[in-house]
């Protein structure tokens, strides 16, 4: 399994970013100024996101609200469904909720479409990370080594124009909580996924994901996504535009 990058991205989506600390969220921006950082150190990272995804509501005042939230989103994902089935659907999305706030996931979102007469469906995370202090004179090349390291997939290093980059193509199993299925049980399923780490010059790394349970969809998902991280934007808090050294 590979992956290239290839021009690409066309309808606009974004986020602007650091690490962990205070955050501001603004109309789709997400700005998060890392702690003891002051705002000359803030970079704000923004892309592409291609036409037909459903972002997942990454905001909310409360489980109440968010179940309003999820409800409209299934309205607008499966508009012929009935309402059981609209129901279902969100709480079956909102199981995964717990893993993406553990993981600081900052955006997801999910696009569904038909490949040679499949339905496929693909999901793209994006978080940020700290990098320790140690890996800071090389983040690239320790981004690439604790990848092989860990040994699940395909790592290659190359540079987007907005700096260096690191990518790893895999496949993993996941788990589909019994709460969830018609069986009652754990059910496990197989997907392949690409992984992009961008590091950024105030120690921090913006990790972007693309994964699919569905292989017939693989090679138009894995172009997608090269298209989205290759729109990858940097600006400095005078939102003048940013690369990364390297």
């Amino acid at each position: 399994m590979s992956a290239t990058i290839p021009e690409g991205g066309t309808a606009p989506g974004a986020v602007a970013a650091d690490a962990p600390g205070q955050t501001d969220i603004d109309a789709g921006a997400v700005t998060v100024l890392k702690a003891g950082e002051s705002e000359d150190e803030l970079i704000h990272v923004r892309w592409v996101m291609p036409d037909g995804f459903f972002d997942l509501p990454m905001e909310a005042d409360g489980i109440d609200d968010l179940v309003e939230q999820m409800i409209a989103l299934s309205q607008r994902v499966l508009p012929k469904a009935s309402e059981e089935m609209q129901f279902e659907w969100a709480i079956m999305c909102m199981a995964s909720y717990d893993l993406l706030y553990e993981t600081g996931v900052q955006y997801s979102g999910f696009v569904m479409t038909e490949v040679d007469e499949t339905r496929c469906t693909a999901h793209v995370n994006v978080s940020l990370i700290d990098l320790d202090e140690g890996v800071l004179g090389n983040p690239v090349g320790s981004i690439a080594l604790a990848l092989r390291t860990l040994d699940i997939g395909e790592v290659t290093e190359f540079r987007l124009p907005c700096g260096p980059a690191v990518s790893c193509v895999g496949t993993r199993q996941a788990v589909v909580d019994k709460a969830i299925t018609p069986s009652g049980q754990d059910e496990p399923f197989w997907t392949s996924f690409i992984q992009v780490q961008i590091p950024l010059a105030n120690g921090t790394a913006l990790v972007m994901e693309m994964s699919t349970p569905t292989p017939e969809g693989w090679d138009v998902f894995s172009q997608m996504f090269a298209g989205i991280v290759k729109s990858v934007q940097l600006y400095d808090v005078s939102e003048r535009r940013v690369a990364m050294p390297g």
